[in-house]
């Protein structure tokens, strides 16, 4: 009887494993394209329907037969050279195999990935005949994760053997001019930056680097590759991160880096700090209460270098190119490191393995600012990172020259609320290391390029007012024609301000100068002078003793009653000075080095003071004790500082108008 339902072998699916053997049916009259499969118990027929579905079908299985017999091979290896003679078969194999797939060149990848995590004790000499057996296959094909990771310890522990450049050095241009997202396979990044660290090991080290900087550029003008540059860019900026994650991992009260990157930036546990709220806020300072939100900042806050020149901006800068190249998760290295103005000139102490990568990948970020054709993408994909240290400085000098305004408009912030180039290399600003010469060649190519002056001016006379003022009392000339444009365009209103500024042009030779020359053309600036000093002054952030003495040596402050030099360098040896202002009666030395000597000598001249903030200065009892004879005295703030409780008892009793005292965070609190 006929069967009805089928039986035997072929109830269920053959495996690839079990196929002994296939052929192509080639005698005299055979059924047309068929394949001859042998299986145990007998063998089967499959018919296609035409000859290259046929030859197709019969690539595949032979293909996929095959990687059966290498995983198996493969998986429990013995004899070392029988393995290495089994890759390279499986190498050819896969690179004369006629079928179009990406998997043809995986699969032997992977085996040999898995192979290589599997095994971890082979000799150097291995490692590298490995290696230099799968390099064909990396010609077209990136690397999967475990290879990407095995490619890596090998860059670390011999970064001098000659598979670093003969074999990885195809591959990693090939990564870097291929791939679109570092973010999907973050292996591949760190491969290319162990291979950097590795050239950069070689006798010629940085020679090399730049070589192959130069290979990934092309000979042209122009860089034929537009993946190239955003990740060159994302590989330096990671390497860099990683040099501070142990830093910023370390210091109390900050987020872990990786926490920062998976976003989950909970409140700390630690009791908030406390606002240090200002007596008699001067306007340099009115930042002070916005930036105190920040519960990750110190108690004290920079005060100028916060607030932030907004300009109108024509860059097209695509936003996706921000930060680390597409790859938005990175937290901003301003955030993590940058914590108060104590801690603007904090070094930072690397390990000698980070110095190394830092110093390589930050020379590198300076040879991709030497191509003129790519400085426009770096200015917009390296938003402000501002290292502890003054290395960048020489790429932000080449943006700053650039007459390019798209170039150049980067030195802006470009989001609100963060800080651009320019206001970190402002003096106080946290990178500025040079006096603001950075800055003042950054202002005089704004200056010059299409911003509307009187627009680049107010933003100038709103929120870096104090830098310009300082390096124009210390002689510079762009600044000094900043301020007399300043006058110029009736920019400030304010009575005080104005004095202040002429003060500080007639304090220096070229001021004087080119105030003359403005007077010359405006009678009215003359009469402003006529009517006496200010009544109100504000010393810009960083500045000294010497700074002071300049300017109260250019004119007349007999009207000064308002004095605010907080966040200054200024120390006792300016008291000298002070005493010689006859009406002042509110004195901020918040954040200063002054110190006993400078109370003692205010203390028998400053009769009149009424307000005095010494918050965070190294004043002791000794020198505190003296202000006992400053009856006029309502308002003194003592916070942070060696005060005991003695002495203020002592000075609550001796002064009977004291009606404002601060004294948190000191004994007597």
């Amino acid at each position: 009887g006929q069967c009805r339902y089928p039986t035997g072998y072929m109830e269920n699916s053959v495996s690839y494993s079990a196929i002994e053997d296939v052929q192509l049916l080639s005698w005299e009259n055979a059924p047309k394209y068929c394949l001859q499969l042998t299986i145990p118990g007998g063998t089967v027929l499959l018919q296609a329907a035409n000859s290259y579905l046929r030859d197709q079908w019969f690539h595949s299985l032979q293909w996929k037969k095959k990687i059966y017999k290498y995983k198996k091979v493969l998986s429990n290896p013995s004899r070392w050279e029988v393995v290495l003679k089994e890759i390279r078969t499986l190498v050819d194999m896969a690179l004369t195999s006629p079928l179009q797939d990406d998997s043809i060149n995986q699969a032997p990848l992977e085996i040999v990935s898995k192979l290589l995590s599997e095994n971890t004790n082979l000799t150097t000499q291995e490692h590298e005949n490995i290696i230099v057996a799968i390099a064909p296959l990396l010609e077209n094909n990136h690397p999967p994760p475990d290879l990407c990771e095995f490619f890596c310890k090998h860059c670390r522990e011999r970064p001098r053997s000659m598979v670093v450049i003969e074999v990885f050095t195809p591959v990693v241009q090939r990564i870097l001019k291929h791939n679109m997202d570092f973010g999907k396979c973050p292996r591949l990044r760190l491969f290319t930056q162990e291979y950097i660290l590795a050239l950069n090991e070689l006798n010629a080290g940085m020679e090399v680097v730049k070589k192959f900087i130069q290979s990934m550029h092309g000979p042209t003008g122009h860089c034929p590759h537009p993946r190239v540059l955003p990740n060159l860019v994302a590989v330096c900026l990671a390497a860099i991160y990683s040099c501070y994650e142990e830093f910023i991992n370390s210091r109390d009260n900050s987020p872990s880096l990786k926490e920062i990157r998976n976003g989950c930036q909970q409140p700390c546990d630690r009791k908030p700090t406390l606002p240090l709220r200002l007596l008699h806020p001067s306007p340099d300072l009115v930042s002070q209460e916005a930036t105190l939100s920040e519960a990750r900042l110190k108690s004290v806050v920079v005060a100028s270098s916060e607030i932030h020149v907004e300009v109108e901006r024509t860059s097209t800068a695509k936003p996706a190119l921000t930060a680390g190249a597409g790859d938005d998760s990175e937290p901003s290295l301003i955030d993590c490191l940058m914590v108060s103005p104590a801690c603007s000139t904090m070094s930072i102490e690397l390990g000698p393995q980070a110095d190394r990568t830092l110093a390589c990948h930050v020379e590198i970020l300076k040879l991709l600012s030497d191509y003129d054709d790519w400085r426009p993408s770096l200015a917009s994909l390296l938003q402000p990172i501002p290292f502890p240290k003054e290395e960048l400085k020489y790429v932000i000098q080449r943006f700053a020259e650039d007459p390019r305004q798209e170039v150049h408009s980067c030195l802006l912030s470009v989001r609100a609320g963060k800080d651009g180039w320019f206001q970190l290399y402002s003096p106080g600003g946290v990178a500025c290391d040079d006096d603001g010469e950075l800055f003042a060649s950054m202002v005089h190519i704004l200056m010059g390029s299409c911003y509307k002056t009187k627009k680049f001016l107010l933003s100038l006379a709103e929120n870096k007012l104090g830098p310009c003022m300082l390096l124009a009392l210390r002689g510079n000339q762009t600044m000094v024609e900043i301020l007399c444009l300043m006058l110029e365009y009736n920019i400030i209103d304010n009575n005080d301000t104005q004095l202040q500024i002429i003060s500080t042009l007639e304090s220096t030779e070229v001021g004087k100068r080119m105030y003359e020359q403005l007077c010359d053309r405006q009678r009215e600036l003359k009469e402003l002078q006529r009517k006496g000093g200010p009544t109100r002054l504000t010393l810009p952030s960083k500045s000294t003793d010497a700074d002071l003495a300049r300017l109260l040596s250019s004119g007349s402050f007999g009207n000064l009653e308002n004095l605010s030099l907080a966040f200054t360098n200024v120390t006792s040896a300016c008291a000298e000075h002070l005493i010689k202002l006859p009406s002042l009666k509110q004195l901020n030395l918040w954040s200063t080095q002054f110190g006993d000597a400078g109370l003692r000598l205010l203390s028998e001249h400053l009769t009149m003071l009424q307000v005095l903030n010494l918050c965070e200065t190294p004043v002791t009892d000794a020198g505190l004790l003296a202000l006992s004879s400053m009856k006029s005295l309502c308002s003194l703030n003592m916070n942070s500082t060696k005060l005991s409780a003695d002495t203020y008892e002592d000075l609550k009793a001796k002064l009977p108008n004291l009606k404002e005292v601060d004294v948190r965070y000191t004994e007597a609190w």
